[in-house]
This record gives C-alpha cells, sequence and structure tokens, in this order.
C-alpha cells in the first residue's frame, strides 16, 4: 500500500512515518515546512533506514498538488497539513479557514480526479467544544461551544468528509480525534520542534526547561481539580501514532471516528512535577489569570478505538517525560 501523509514532517506526521516504514508501508511525504523542517528527513532515515520521497508543496498550490497526484499512484492519504495555533487563529480567522479548509478540499479534489477514496484524517478534541462534563465520547454532538477558529476548521472538515461519504459510496474516511500528544521518539532523533511561538503545555516546558522561556504561565489554579490547575489527557506521540496504523487495517466505507487517548487527566501542576522528577530540575512557573474558554478537566473515553481498532495505549506520562529529555539532549547536540 501506498500512503500519502500531508503534513509529514510535523510533530505527529514524522512519528507516524516511522511507525509506518517499521510496518512495511511505502510512504511520500508532502509537506510546506511552514512548521517543520526539512531535516526531519534524515532522522527518519536514522531511525528507519529508509528516506521518505519528500514533495515540498502546498495543498493551496493546486497545480503543484495535480501533479503530485497525477504521478503518485497513491492508495491512501494521511492529512496532518494544516496550521494549529489556537491564539493565532483568534488573530487571523480568515488565513486559518483558507488553509485548513480551502487546503482540504484541494486535497479532496485531487484524490477525486486521481481515484483516491480513502483517507485519514487528523481531528481534534476541540471539536467537542464545552460538553458540560469531563469525559468525551465520539456520540457527543460537535461544534458546540468552540472557542476558537483553530477548532472550527477541524468541524467544518469533519463534516465535510461526512458529506463526501454520504455522496460516494466507495469513500472510506477515518477520523481520528486527538487529545493532548506529548514526548518524543526513543532514539531521541524526533520530537516537537515548532517553528512558531508554542501553544500546547510541553513545548513551552521545554523551551522554559533550555532557558528559551523564563517561565511557564499556569492559567489558573482555583479550577474544581485536585490542584486547582487544568486537567487534560495526554497521550504519548508514539502511542498515537501507532492509532493510525490501527486505524489502516480496520478501515471500512464511510465515516468512522475515533478518540486517540489514554482515558484519564493530568493537571498541569502534575506535569511540571513529572518534568522536574525526569530531569532532577527544578521548573519556574508562575500563577496567572485563567484563559478564556479553558475548561477544567477533559479527558477521552477511549472504548471505541479499544473495541473496534484493537489499540490502546502503552506508555506513560513518564515515559514522554524521559523521552522529552532524551530528546531534547540529542536536540542540543545537533546544534
Amino acid at each position: 500500500m501506498k500512503i500519502l501523509l500531508t503534513g509529514g514532517t510535523g510533530y505527529i506526521g514524522s512519528h507516524t512515518a516511522v511507525e509506518l516504514i517499521e510496518r512495511g508501508y511505502d510512504i511520500e511525504i508532502l509537506d510546506n515546512l511552514f512548521n517543520s523542517k526539512i531535516t526531519v528527513l534524515d532522522d527518519i532515515e536514522k531511525i528507519t533506514g529508509v528516506k521518505p520521497v519528500f514533495h515540498k508543496a502546498d495543498l493551496l498550490d493546486i497545480p503543484a498538488m495535480d501533479e503530485i497526484f497525477r504521478n503518485g499512484g497513491f492508495d491512501l492519504v494521511i492529512h496532518f497539513a494544516g496550521l494549529k495555533a489556537v491564539g493565532e487563529s483568534v488573530e487571523k480567522p480568515l488565513k486559518y479557514y483558507e488553509n485548513n479548509v480551502g487546503g482540504t478540499i484541494n486535497l479532496l479534489k485531487c484524490m477525486k480526479k486521481y481515484g483516491v477514496d480513502r483517507i485519514i484524517f487528523s481531528s481534534s478534541a476541540t471539536v467537542y467544544g464545552d460538553q458540560g462534563v469531563a469525559e468525551l465520547t465520539e456520540e457527543m454532538q460537535t461544534g458546540v461551544g468552540i472557542t476558537n477558529p483553530y477548532g472550527e476548521t477541524k468541524h467544518v472538515i469533519e463534516e465535510i468528509l461526512k458529506d463526501v461519504a454520504e455522496a460516494d459510496e466507495k469513500f472510506e474516511a477515518t477520523i481520528l480525534r486527538y487529545f493532548n500528544p506529548v514526548g518524543a521518539h526513543k532514539s531521541g532523533l524526533i520530537g516537537e520542534d515548532p517553528n512558531d511561538i508554542p501553544n500546547n503545555l510541553m513545548p513551552i516546558i521545554m523551551k522554559v526547561s533550555t532557558g528559551e522561556i523564563k517561565e511557564l504561565s499556569v492559567y489558573g489554579n482555583d479550577y474544581d481539580t485536585p490542584d486547582g490547575t487544568g486537567m487534560r489527557d495526554y497521550i504519548h506521540v508514539v502511542d498515537l501514532a501507532k492509532g493510525h496504523v490501527a486505524a489502516i487495517e480496520k478501515m471500512k466505507p464511510g465515516i468512522s471516528i475515533y478518540n486517540l487517548g489514554t482515558g484519564k487527566a493530568t493537571s498541569v501542576l502534575e506535569m511540571v512535577t513529572a518534568f522536574e522528577k525526569a530531569s532532577g530540575t527544578k521548573l519556574p512557573y508562575k500563577v496567572v489569570g485563567r484563559r478564556a474558554g479553558d475548561l477544567a478537566k477533559i479527558f477521552a473515553n477511549p472504548k471505541k478505538a479499544r473495541e473496534e481498532l484493537e489499540w490502546v495505549t502503552e506508555l506513560t506520562i513518564e515515559d514522554a517525560m524521559n523521552d522529552t529529555i532524551n530528546y531534547l539532549k540529542c536536540f542540543a547536540e545537533k546544534k
């Protein structure tokens, strides 16, 4: 099977590329390198012994996309590509709708033109909005109470995929709703290294630990949680990558939707403590006011993925912290 990974040099895409290669899949990567680095291809080769074919292209570049698909012979697309900075999406909503939604429409048009009718979409738990409960299941209504354009783009793309599947009985789409990926590959060669200002907790912790950021801002310590800080479902990126392999093996016509999470929540301060324990150093932080739209506690119910995909998480927060520190050491040695 030949698979095209859009956004395949990014954090989740690169780890998924490794898992696919190690299972014998033939992959090619498409990325515009807006928020990733070309050197990731060399790191993938060091881990797997295979350097994937790479296309530097943008999903908004229709002629380039057409050429890639005309010569590709792809059986499946895994669609990671997209802008993902929540704060920026609030400031520049048109940029996010054009890139994420417009780029996906271009991708789907190319797929249809060249007879590729299978796609796995990298979605997000943000599509659930505020459900009023902490545990989230795939059966819940989505698109209500989403607080930012980034999350809205994920929801809109999910709806587009559902409509395409309704119109084409051969179309197979699996939507994977990620919770909070953390960690790095055990080799230390690939991990999270965003080009832009990080928005998520772990890359900020990483930059605080290296001195690039003075201190971590903890947004609120008065939530109804054991230590007062917000709680999220943090999943090791390698477990997340393996979820894509499991999804490929169970694809079927129509729409399939799965949460990829651990089924438990960890607080911000618990994450800080885990990093300090793994690194042996204190992590400076300050408590500031809550962010608008933040919820006290969110975690996945992963039962459906466990039963239908036969997929379960195997790695812990401690594994994620140790692998992150190993990645930081390898990253420092490269400089």
